[in-house]
């Protein structure tokens, strides 16, 4: 007796394009928080501000590169979560890119509501 599969199964890459997207936008991620991180020793000499527009004002290379970053972390975990439910989309990038970008969701939660 032959077990048929689905022809998107959890090992394969994700065959939708919610979730090729959920994928690319979590991969871009860390490459925008490098690039930030790369911006910091040419504004060494500049405070950061005390909000996000001032940091943005002040320090455009670090602020709006870490900010496409979160965005892009939080827009990979609904696009990864729009794929498995609408698209029934069960790859295994999907569900890790979805998982991620709810960590980064829930940071930003953290930090709105517990700021230091």
């Amino acid at each position: 007796m032959t077990i048929k599969r689905k022809q998107n199964d959890d090992q394969n890459p994700s065959k939708t394009i919610l979730g090729k997207w959920s994928i690319v936008l979590i991969v871009a991620m860390p490459i925008f928080f490098y690039i930030g991180v790369s911006f910091v020793g040419f504004y060494e000499s500049v405070p950061a501000g005390k909000t996000i527009l001032h940091d943005i004002f002040a320090r455009p290379g670090i602020a709006l590169s870490m900010l496409t970053g979160f965005i892009s972390g939080i827009a990979a975990f609904f696009t990864g979560i729009m794929g498995i439910i609408k698209k029934k989309d069960y790859s295994i990038l999907v569900f890790l890119s979805s998982a991620m970008g709810f960590f980064i969701l829930l940071w930003c939660f953290a930090e709105v509501l517990f700021p230091h």
